[in-house]
């Protein structure tokens, strides 16, 4: 079976500051904005890399949206 690479876009909202470093060294994730306590971004397959480069930080909202869309 082939699977198509789905591309999200990603708006996190934090408690504090965004952790921007490990976002932009995660596998698969690119086009990394901080403004304030956001963060957006682009997830290219799979979301694991990026969620694991957010644990230990406080998520209040998390959205994402196929690009695209």
């Amino acid at each position: 079976m082939t699977e198509e690479l789905v591309v999200q876009r990603v708006e996190v909202l934090f408690v504090g500051s965004p952790p921007a470093r490990q976002v932009e060294r995660a596998s698969g994730v690119g086009e990394v904005e901080v403004d304030g306590r956001v963060l957006r971004c682009t997830v290219y397959g799979s979301f694991q890399p990026f969620l694991e480069a957010l644990r230990g930080y406080e998520v209040i909202s998390l959205k994402s949206m196929n690009s695209g869309e």
